[in-house]
């Protein structure tokens, strides 16, 4: 499909992405150990109407999300789009979850008939012969050792279910062994202004082997917006998992609110949002080929569209290092060694 956005190649693969995609982890809904309380699903079927007709051209969801409900919701939402403006499907596989209990936490399972077992379900929940990138969501932890995962993912690519395969939350040395085999054609970390750990370790690892990065909650999960504040916290619903993030408890949510307005002026002089600023800065990097951004309501996306035409200058990045040393805000580097 054609886009106005700003577009980046994913790694070595064909795929050009915008440096936007819509996050599809939110309209999964609340009835699940990581939900975001409740979620309509004919708000979340414009919301991803809106993207698309914006010029997003990628959606990332994740079977685990809402437990098969977001890759529903998203099948559904392509249904009613036509065949050449739908965006691309990204998904995930390897957290598995008990349907008698469905708020413990899913296991990280990465066994080669598991990995299979859940494509097809994904398949046939989005609805399409094809997922355009199909990925890790997190590393095993039943001692399956991932040259056996990974080699079932590059079968799945061969057999034409899957057309591209990467990972999430892989580390350097996970990233290494899997290339040792096959090809990663993209890594999915979280990055933002408040979780920078990438910078000194995954980052160069992939601009060396050629693997995008998709960044995961650039807006760490809402603390870099607008209107976020210490009175929404205490009114979010007790089925959102963020109640109980540190990010969002004292001392830390003080810290991450202090750096949001240090945003502000920036946001002033290009005219836009602080949400926008916060996206620009993960897309400033070098390495970084687009950031997932998450909404549930056609306005947010408002939010945060311009972010793909921002290209801050170096004062206004000089200005932002400052503003992390001053709050201490966040975890990881700074500036790249």
């Amino acid at each position: 499909m054609q886009t106005n956005l700003q577009t980046r190649q994913l790694g070595k693969t064909n795929l050009q992405i915008t440096t936007i995609g819509l996050g599809a982890w939110a309209i999964g809904g609340g009835e699940w150990a990581f939900g975001w309380g409740p979620q309509d699903d004919q708000d979340s079927i414009k919301t991803i109407h809106e993207a698309v007709n914006r010029g997003i051209n990628w959606i990332d969801t994740a079977a685990v999300y809402g437990l098969g409900h977001s890759e529903e919701v998203v099948g559904k939402a392509l249904r009613q789009l036509p065949a050449d403006s739908r965006p691309f499907v990204f998904s995930k596989c390897g957290l598995v979850w008990d349907s008698n209990d469905t708020f413990s936490q899913p296991k990280r399972i990465l066994r080669p008939e598991s990995i299979r077992n859940e494509c097809e379900q994904s398949l046939k929940r989005l609805g399409v012969e094809q997922i355009d990138l199909y990925q890790f969501h997190w590393p095993d932890e039943t001692g399956t050792e991932v040259e056996d995962s990974w080699s079932t993912m590059l079968e799945l690519q061969k057999e034409g279910k899957v057309a591209h395969v990467g990972v999430s939350n892989f580390d350097v040395e996970l990233l290494q062994r899997c290339e040792n085999i096959g090809h990663v054609d993209s890594l999915q970390p979280p990055f933002s202004l408040l979780n920078r750990s990438i910078i000194d370790s995954e980052l160069p690892w992939c601009k060396s082997h050629s693997t995008g990065i998709l960044c995961y909650s650039p807006l760490s999960s809402s603390i870099l917006t607008d209107n976020f504040s210490l009175e929404k916290v205490s009114k979010l619903s007790p089925k959102d998992w963020r109640k109980h993030s540190s990010n969002f408890q004292s001392p830390e949510v003080e810290k991450n609110i202090a750096l949001r307005d240090s945003l502000k002026p920036i946001a002033q002089k290009y005219q836009t949002t602080v949400s926008s600023i916060a996206i620009a800065w993960v897309l400033s990097w070098q390495g970084i080929t687009g950031a997932i951004v998450g909404a549930r309501k056609v306005e947010q996306i408002q939010d945060w569209i311009d972010s793909s035409s921002i290209t801050l200058d170096q004062d206004d990045l000089n200005n932002i290092n400052q503003a992390l040393r001053t709050t201490r805000a966040g975890q990881g580097p700074i500036e790249s060694k």
